[in-house]
């Protein structure tokens, strides 16, 4: 029969699975993460575990998450200090090529390479990808309303847009060293273009 844990108990070892499933995924990755080793280091049993999550990989996703909504809020709060002034796309390109570098920093968002990502995504249920994708679209939605828009920008698409130019970022080392920047600079810059 599973422990009852009061709220303060039950908010500390959820912190503790996501601070340490922080540590692993910068230690191990998502493959070698495991769940005896996160329930070892928070000193919890291993069903207690799956009374916070249904599986590694999705406290996996949900530290990933709070890191790219950290970056999403941090993106809509500079976005909001360029509405209502003079916007060319150059100003909007530095923007968002600066997020992407600070993105690429993220000690998280380093580990991940395409097949990392490809391995959580396959693992998580359906319906989280798909809500993931609908609020990445929804908050491109809302930063983009600050400024002027082609009508016929669609929302999905530039979502879609700025997701593809994420995944290239996951191939750096295949882009090569030498142009990658130029290269996501080029790429961010046609996406706001032609929304601009």
């Amino acid at each position: 029969m599973p422990k009852s844990y009061s709220d303060q108990e039950r908010e500390y070892i959820q912190n503790r699975l996501r601070e340490e499933a922080v540590k692993c995924l910068a230690q191990y990755g998502v493959r070698r993460t495991t769940v005896d080793e996160l329930v070892k280091r928070v000193g919890i049993p291993k069903g207690t575990f799956y009374l916070f999550y249904k599986s590694k990989e999705l406290l996996l996703f949900e530290v990933i998450q709070q890191q790219h909504e950290s970056i999403n809020d941090d993106l809509a709060k500079a976005l909001s200090h360029l509405a209502g002034k003079e916007l060319t796309a150059d100003a909007l390109t530095d923007l968002i090529f600066g997020f992407f570098k600070k993105t690429e920093e993220m000690p998280i968002l380093q580990l991940l390479d395409t097949d990392e990502v490809e391995l959580l995504v396959r693992k998580l249920p359906r319906e989280v990808v798909e809500a993931h994708l609908q609020d990445d679209t929804d908050t491109i939605e809302k930063m983009f309303e600050m400024f002027p828009m082609k009508k016929k920008a669609d929302p999905k698409v530039i979502s879609a847009a700025f997701h593809a130019i994420y995944y290239a970022t996951l191939h750096k080392a295949d882009i090569g060293e030498k142009h990658y920047d130029e290269a996501l600079r080029l790429m961010i810059k046609g996406v706001v273009q032609q929304i601009l």
